[in-house]
């Protein structure tokens, strides 16, 4: 559906002949400004193109009248040509499903399924490396927009960090799936970083949170198959998935980065956000979960991971603030203390009051609740005054 445009940070995407009539029909004023136009065939459109101002338009791979690339670019708009084929889209305007990246598992290995082939070409060098990069760059910017399409609202992201090294039919992989679970039923939606492990048990618990308690370990007694042999972990998951297609409630978010091309993408999440550049990635996984972080535990990318929140929330506005929230007492006071750190930094600063250690996932959810009406009269107190 095609919204009027208020102002130039917000971003519209225009992806036929049909939704730019429409758009014309709705703009209030002549200003193009944040309307991304996405291989539209606008040949036939000069005379309404002169009547509009493109600055701060975007013109990817559409097909324009005779001249009117040059024209466009210098009254402020970004026109990009058609690229090279890639493996890939570059100005895809939808995140990725695991139907699409996994296409084909069935019939063939894993290395042969698109996902795979994205990350082979990601690692080679290209003799139009400056086309590739524009691509690369191109392509995570759309991600962006398109993440933030479809979870426009932080406040209902929460985020669960975990090592992908817990196995299907372990303990702590049951965990992390009862602790998606309730926090899906609460009415949040569970981010994370897209991987195995206890990101993938994150985004099952979150993904089957129409399941019963007792159903979802029914689901998980049987679940097999570890991502040293992905075609069969891949496999596995697909079909746990088709046994218990979801009606389409964006519950499961999953984060991942071609830059990790060891670690397939989990399928349970609804959306999936892939990324080249994982420095973007992870900025950006922080960034959008606004209803706070449960750690669990993990190794060094996950430690990475708490400290990068740490120094978000540390320099943080109070508005700003979200909950960290650390699982497992002996693992974050003994193997790794990092606790001890975190409280210290956080000591006498309003980041005090966000920072928590539990060891169930009830506790953990509670949290979450709790900030969450906190976030909520805040927000009320603002908007009263």
């Amino acid at each position: 559906m095609v919204r009027p445009v208020h102002r130039a940070q917000h971003i519209q995407h225009v992806e036929s002949l049909s939704e730019f009539e429409t758009l014309l029909d709705r703009l209030l004023d002549d200003k193009l400004a944040g309307v991304h136009i996405l291989k539209v065939d606008l040949r036939e459109k000069a005379p309404e193109l002169d009547a509009l101002d493109p600055r701060g338009a975007l013109f990817a791979e559409c097909q324009l009248p005779a001249g009117y690339d040059e024209s466009l670019r210098a009254a402020g708009a970004l026109v990009f040509p058609k690229l090279p084929a890639f493996p890939f889209d570059p100005y895809r305007s939808q995140l990725y499903t695991a139907e699409e990246l996994f296409e084909g598992i069935h019939d063939r290995e894993y290395e042969h399924v698109p996902d795979t082939q994205i990350y082979a070409w990601s690692t080679e060098d290209h003799p139009e490396s400056a086309n590739a990069a524009l691509a690369v760059s191109l392509h995570d910017h759309a991600i962006n927009i398109a993440l933030e399409r479809a979870h426009p609202e932080n406040r209902r992201l929460v985020g669960v960090m975990g090592g992908h090294s817990s196995v299907r039919g372990s303990e702590n992989y049951a965990f992390a799936a009862e602790l998606g679970h309730l926090l899906a039923n609460a009415g949040f939606t569970v981010a994370t970083g897209g991987g195995p492990g206890s990101m993938e048990a994150a985004n099952l618990g979150a993904y089957l949170y129409r399941l019963s308690p007792e159903e979802l370990r029914a689901a998980l007694s049987d679940f097999s198959g570890e991502f040293d042999n992905p075609t069969l972990w891949a496999r596995n998951a697909m079909r746990l998935r088709q046994a218990y297609p979801q009606s389409g409630e964006n519950r499961s978010l999953g984060i991942p980065t071609w830059a990790y091309g060891h670690e397939p993408p989990n399928v349970f999440a609804n959306t999936i956000a892939k990324y080249f550049t994982n420095a973007i990635r992870e900025a950006i996984l922080l960034e959008k979960c606004g209803g706070g972080i449960v750690f669990l535990p993990g190794a060094a990318g996950t430690i990475q991971e708490i400290f990068q929140d740490a120094c978000e929330n540390y320099y943080a506005p109070t508005s700003k603030l979200a909950p960290m929230i650390l699982v497992g007492s002996e693992y974050w006071r003994q193997r790794y203390p990092v606790w001890q750190l975190l409280t210290a930094l956080a000591k006498d600063t309003p980041m005090e009051d966000y920072v928590h250690l539990v060891d169930d996932a009830e506790s953990a959810l509670s949290l979450v609740r709790r900030h969450q009406r906190r976030s909520s009269r805040a927000l009320e107190r603002d908007a009263r005054s």
